[in-house]
């Protein structure tokens, strides 16, 4: 499969982030409204980087799926998959900063119009020319969107596309807030490429009384590359038969929204870049110096997307990615 003719698919939702300001003294909160969401985010990211990508979901025939379509259109992500509806409105995260520019959410969702995306609702000529098949836990959470989760990551493997997803794993838009385990080891399970946050590891580890290593090798029965981030602290990344560390880039986080996105998407856009599919995955992965290269960038690209606010407008270009490693690499 030639880099030219591939395309990376990000399915799941997309919605609008509504930034909090600070009020002056005696004037009301302000929200800014950004394009968000994990997948769509993820879309925009590998766009910016001059990758080749389609993002793939239902948006709300309202204002904001207005919006968002021609935000991500904009960027360069396709849209030719996206599904519209009248049947719910596209769903909204109010958003607040810390002083560190961690982020907290308040979900307006359920009922959201990503929600509804249904089995039924793929284009089948999307999988056609698909390198990868990008998804995240949050599309998950309703039964409906679940199964057409899991059979889209079903039907990109059989189409030979390598299967990724990037757990993103956010309990308050579960019902009850508790996400159900067993529908969540059925999309890990289903993954050639699994990307965990160090407290979403925590998360499987306590709720399934494992040690960490014990769920590194629970992944590593199905997926081939399994990538743990951890903010500012190094990432480490386990195959089943190496493993290995790569300490974070040093930045001033004003804003993590879309860090794992950025992250993710930045990955992605390298194995697309080096022609890498599910194919030629386990060969890839046999050359630890090139897998770590790939992840330097990666790791790049989520740290400059912590230095500004939003989540698509944070998301770094190929130039600012490689300019970032040019930096580091002089300074060393």
């Amino acid at each position: 499969m030639s880099a030219d003719s591939s395309t990376i698919l990000c399915f799941g939702e997309a919605l609008i982030d509504f930034l909090a300001g600070e009020p002056a003294p005696g004037e009301a909160r302000t929200f800014r409204q950004f394009a968000g969401g994990a997948p769509a985010n993820a879309a925009v990211a590998v766009a910016k980087l001059g990758g080749r990508c389609e993002f793939v979901g239902m948006l709300g025939e309202d204002m904001f799926g207005d919006f968002l379509l021609h935000s991500l259109s904009e960027a360069g992500a396709g849209v030719r998959y996206v599904r519209r509806t009248a049947a719910a409105k596209t769903a909204l995260a109010f958003v607040s900063l810390d002083a560190h520019g961690e982020r907290s959410f308040s979900f307006y969702r359920p009922p959201a119009a990503d929600l509804l995306f249904r089995d039924a609702d793929f284009d089948a000529g999307c999988f056609t020319a698909a390198s990868v098949f990008h998804a995240c836990s949050n599309s998950l959470t309703d039964t409906g969107i679940a199964a057409a989760t899991l059979s889209g990551m079903a039907r990109a493997r059989a189409a030979g596309a390598l299967v990724s997803l990037d757990l993103n794993l956010r309990p308050a838009l579960w019902p009850d807030a508790t996400p159900a385990l067993p529908v969540l080891w059925q999309a890990l399970e289903a993954a050639d490429l699994i990307k965990l946050a160090r407290e979403e590891l925590e998360y499987l580890k306590e709720q399934g009384r494992f040690g960490d290593r014990d769920v590194v090798a629970r992944l590593l029965r199905s997926a081939r590359l399994v990538l743990v981030t951890d903010g500012a602290a190094p990432l480490r990344w386990f195959t089943r038969s190496r493993s290995g560390e790569l300490p974070a880039f040093k930045v001033k986080a004003v804003d993590t929204t879309a860090a794992g996105d950025a992250f993710i998407g930045g990955l992605l856009s390298q194995l697309q870049r080096e022609r890498v599919d599910a194919r030629s995955f386990d060969a890839f992965l046999g050359q630890p110096a090139e897998l770590e290269r790939c992840l330097r960038y990666a790791s790049a690209c989520g740290a400059l997307a912590v230095t500004r606010h939003g989540a698509f407008a944070a998301l770094p270009t190929h130039l600012e990615a490689s300019a970032l490693l040019g930096a580091v690499a002089v300074e060393a």
